[in-house]
């Protein structure tokens, strides 16, 4: 079975920084690509970031580009997802995100169901 564990989250004021990792544990699968969603109250999860695993090509939402920046670790199977100038809309439950299936058009990893495994989530609160 494969986990994603989460960890970083927690309480900031807006302009702070948090760095969110996500770790895969249990089964070992062929990494495609690893990425980071989001979802607020009353919301709908939205993409935020993804990562390519052998290329390292990555992707943002326009909401956070230039202030969110994805890196991952291949030796250690880890995603990593450091977040600067923060602001009270960033306020969500970040949840990392894995697709272990063959290449696909960037824009679908944009999307949920371009994913095959999900972590349990890590509150993200922005204080203004």
């Amino acid at each position: 079975q494969v986990q994603l564990v989460e960890s970083g989250g927690g309480l900031v004021q807006a302009g702070g920084s948090l760095r969110l990792s996500c770790a895969v544990a249990g089964r070992t699968f062929s990494t495609y690509a690893m990425g980071w969603f989001r979802q607020a109250p009353g919301n709908e999860r939205e993409f935020v970031s993804a990562i390519t695993w052998r290329g390292g090509s990555t992707y943002y939402a326009d909401s956070v580009k230039g202030r969110f920046t994805i890196s991952r670790d291949n030796a250690k199977n880890t995603v990593y997802l450091q977040m600067n100038s923060l602001k009270p809309e960033d306020t969500a439950v970040y949840y990392c995100t894995a697709r272990s299936r063959g290449v696909i058009p960037p824009v679908v990893l944009t999307t949920t169901s371009g994913y095959d495994y999900w972590g349990q989530g890590t509150q993200v609160t922005v204080s203004s």
